[in-house]
């Protein structure tokens, strides 16, 4: 229902016929492009686009093309990355938020599964089966690169469905109590919720959230987030996090929000989705 908005539109505008915006991933961008191609795709899944939209579609084409080495990421590769292994999950990942039959991707996707579950697979992490893993499928990383840790949204993201029940309970507990939180996304401990519901920190906080509501497991695991959304819904049925979280990632979903209705109806369509899925 926000495919029509400004937001949508001006996104939308600005993709090249490749299909990608500016670069992937790396903060620094073309000068013709204000954002990357990673921050369009967040921002119009949000919005609602899918793989049935042109847009997604041609985006999906390119980052395949360049997750097979038919084409490249035009990012300055990051010393201090695992560049290979790092820029193959970041493309895996985005590919498999809009689609699940690309077999590219899912290659990729079974490689990092294979990590986590030999990791767990005492029911705890082990630290050790995570590095053995890791150089047995990835090789260890070049001098200078640090191995990609997986308490990150691309891995958290690719594995989702994955994962036996053992190993996804255990993932899931272990990520839940992580002091540092999903880095690039909420970098707190997940399992204590925030001090200040109407804050951009509770925004990001919800995406941390539906982010792990993509593993059957944590629903159970995530009933208290269901408990305090509750506490905090308004006299009118409705929820506010007031303007503070617009941050054009996340909010807002309606074209403007000078009206604090709008700004209420958009709060309340995100979370009555993550509650719908908590209870």
């Amino acid at each position: 229902m926000h495919k029509c908005t400004k937001w949508a539109h001006k996104i939308i505008s600005l993709q090249d016929n490749e299909g990608k915006w500016g670069w992937f991933h790396s903060l620094g961008q073309h000068s013709n492009s204000p954002m990357t191609t990673e921050q369009a795709l967040r921002r119009l899944q949000y919005l609602g686009f899918t793989a049935a939209d042109d847009c997604i579609q041609k985006a999906i084409s390119y980052m395949n093309d360049c997750l097979t080495g038919k084409k490249e990421i035009s990012d300055r590769k990051e010393k201090v990355q695992d560049w290979p292994v790092f820029s193959s999950l970041i493309l895996a990942t985005w590919i498999r938020r809009f689609v699940k039959d690309n077999a590219a991707a899912n290659h990729v996707a079974q490689q990092w599964a294979e990590i986590i579950t030999s990791a767990f697979g005492k029911n705890q992490f082990d630290y050790q089966e995570y590095v053995d893993t890791y150089s047995k499928v990835f090789r260890t990383p070049p001098k200078g690169a640090r191995m990609i840790e997986f308490t990150n949204f691309y891995p958290i993201s690719l594995v989702a469905g994955l994962l036996s029940e053992k190993i996804e309970n255990a993932f899931i507990e272990y990520i839940l109590n992580n002091e540092s939180g999903i880095y690039y996304v909420y970098e707190n401990k997940i399992s204590a919720i925030p001090k200040a519901f109407q804050s951009k920190n509770t925004s990001r906080y919800l995406a941390a959230i539906e982010l792990l509501l993509e593993y059957e497991s944590s629903r159970d695991k995530l009933r208290f987030v269901a408990e305090w959304l509750k506490e905090n819904q308004n006299s009118n049925g409705k929820w506010d996090m007031s303007s503070a979280v617009n941050d054009k990632v996340y909010f807002p979903l309606s074209n403007d929000w000078r009206k604090a209705e709008t700004r209420e109806n958009d709060c309340t369509e995100r979370i009555t989705k993550i509650l719908n899925k908590l209870i």
